[in-house]
């Protein structure tokens, strides 16, 4: 086998969202998008609907490393992206199977609670991640209130942001879709300062699985190779492209439209119908 497949393997640990609107559909549809093969490992089955989550279960964690094991044993994987983790002990578990790989790029969502408000990992749970996650992780993604959560020691954003990047992670890109501003902005920081901001248009819907896509679309850009600050902007703007083209088929919020670039028309000719791609 070639060092380099033709198409990069990215490896993912995400919980199952029925609604297909989050997790592992979410990454499988933003990889895909970024030209990538997604090898996805469940971390969690989740009962859940457009509008919140009412239960998750999470996988032991023996069966987690078996399944990323499989995948390593067998494929070169060209990046790694992390979600919903559902228990401490798969933290410890994906923690093993970090330190084995130090080379491949992590991209870390750190999931702290559904867009309705629940609660999907506990204390101890974020705690071990901090401790065991954040100091190999490449990017993390967190919104503005999960950083809350993670740096509680300080009293505004620039503070909090240093006092994630002490953890050791390299870059940490904080959403700014949680709060109240006219515009969306994002804040990039690394190599302890402040780096780069983004500003997007804020759409008017709320919407389930953004984060998912967004980290999901920055580890499918690495994997391809690109340096880090392309793969942030390009994943950035892909996002915003899946939210514009957003639409709602549940009672709850809105879902990205990952595929907006795949829509399928059909076309009459002398043999009768076909399908084919219009990518405009």
């Amino acid at each position: 086998m070639n060092d380099r497949p033709p198409v990069p393997v990215v490896l993912v640990f995400s919980g199952n969202d029925p609604s297909g609107g989050a997790g592992v559909q979410a990454d499988i549809e933003a990889i895909a998008s970024m030209g990538c093969h997604t090898a996805p490992v469940i971390t969690a089955i989740t009962v859940q609907d457009t509008e919140d989550v009412s239960r998750i279960e999470p996988i032991d964690a023996i069966t987690v490393m078996d399944q990323a094991r499989a995948v390593l044993e067998d494929m070169p994987i060209a990046a790694i992206k992390i979600g919903l983790l559902g228990s401490a002990e798969n933290v410890e578990a994906i923690h093993a199977i970090l330190m084995d790989y130090p080379e491949v790029p992590v991209v870390l969502d750190p999931i702290i609670e559904s867009g309705g408000g629940s609660l999907l990992v506990d204390d101890e749970t974020a705690e071990e991640m901090v401790n065991l996650l954040f100091p190999l992780t490449t990017v993390l993604t967190p919104n503005s209130q999960e950083v809350v959560v993670f740096a509680p020691e300080g009293d505004n954003l620039e503070s909090r942001a240093q006092e994630i990047l002490e953890t050791g992670c390299e870059f940490l890109l904080i959403t700014g879709t949680h709060e109240s501003t006219k515009d969306v902005i994002n804040t990039l920081y690394g190599d302890s300062r402040q780096l780069e901001t983004y500003t997007w248009e804020r759409l008017p819907f709320r919407y389930h699985g953004s984060g998912c896509t967004l980290s999901a679309a920055i580890a499918g850009l690495l994997a391809q190779g690109l340096d880090p600050y392309s793969a942030f902007n390009e994943a950035q703007e892909y996002t915003w492209d899946t939210l514009k083209h957003g639409y709602r088929i549940g009672m709850g919020q809105h879902l990205p439209n990952r595929l907006f670039w795949a829509r399928r028309e059909e076309t009459l000719s002398g043999h009768g119908g076909g399908v084919e791609l219009d990518a405009s």
